[in-house]
């Protein structure tokens, strides 16, 4: 019985892969380094992580990486989990009702520059709401890269899309 697997293990041998047919759709992973990250024997790298979520087509290792294992991300990224559309959709709309209804709060505190003693408490629950915003749209993007990963969504429309949306 194998020990000492780890997530990235785990997410090849969902993609169908043995060690040998991963690190060759893998520019930079041998089949020696990724068999020494699969047992936590080295310290994985964002690049590794790169070709690894592209090669099992799991975009969800990058937020893991960030979230559980580089040391900023810790502190910075939360750990994303994919939902269902309709429950990331719900939610958010959820959220920015709630944040609809806090905004002139928001502008009052906010109005002269300074957050009061009396403001904060406010300030800290309308900066919460804001986070979870903020959760949902990586969540929400999170969907979207592995639903164009799966190939469920035409990517090359949609990239031509976006790329005419942010001119």
């Amino acid at each position: 019985m194998e020990q000492n697997k780890n997530i990235y293990a785990d997410a090849r041998k969902k993609a169908g892969m043995t060690q040998a047919k991963a690190s060759a759709l893998m520019d930079t992973i041998s089949e020696d380094r990724l068999a020494r990250i699969e047992k936590d024997k080295v310290n994985v790298t964002p690049e590794d992580i790169l070709e690894m979520a592209a090669a099992y087509k799991r975009p969800d290792l990058c937020n893991y990486y960030c979230a559980h294992e580089c040391a900023i991300g810790k502190q910075e990224v939360p750990a994303l989990k994919i939902s269902q559309l309709s429950d990331i959709v719900l939610n958010m709309l959820a959220s920015l009702n709630a944040m609809d209804e806090k905004k002139n709060r928001l502008i009052e505190i906010t109005a002269d520059g300074k957050i009061t003693d009396d403001e904060i408490e406010d300030f800290a629950k309308i900066q919460s709401q804001l986070d979870r915003i903020s959760i949902l749209v990586d969540t929400l993007k999170l969907w979207v890269n592995q639903t164009l990963a799966n190939g469920e969504i035409n990517q090359e429309k949609y990239k031509e899309i976006l790329a005419q949306l942010n001119k």
